[in-house]
């Protein structure tokens, strides 16, 4: 298969992309989770423990950018002016 791309000179060159060289295997179908899996996850979430796959709100929380900053101000009075 090829790729049309442009250059800065606007001339037309294409670009050769092999085709993949073993076909994706079809996914296996996903089985139950066991029970024992099953009750330790009740027992996590009724605990409000972080589950696997799901949202943690805390961490969400704590990586969210530092907001800090909107709340400062600049000092009104030029540099210096206070020595």
């Amino acid at each position: 298969m090829t790729t049309p791309t442009y250059s800065t000179t606007g001339r037309q060159r294409r670009v050769f992309v092999p085709p993949p060289t073993e076909a994706a295997a079809p996914a296996r179908p996903r089985l139950p989770d066991p029970p024992i899996y099953r009750d330790l996850m009740r027992t996590w979430a009724d605990r409000g423990r972080t589950l696997p796959g799901r949202q943690d709100p805390e961490w969400t929380r704590l990586a969210a950018p530092w907001r800090g900053l909107d709340r400062i101000s600049a000092s009104p009075a030029p540099r210096g002016a206070g020595r």
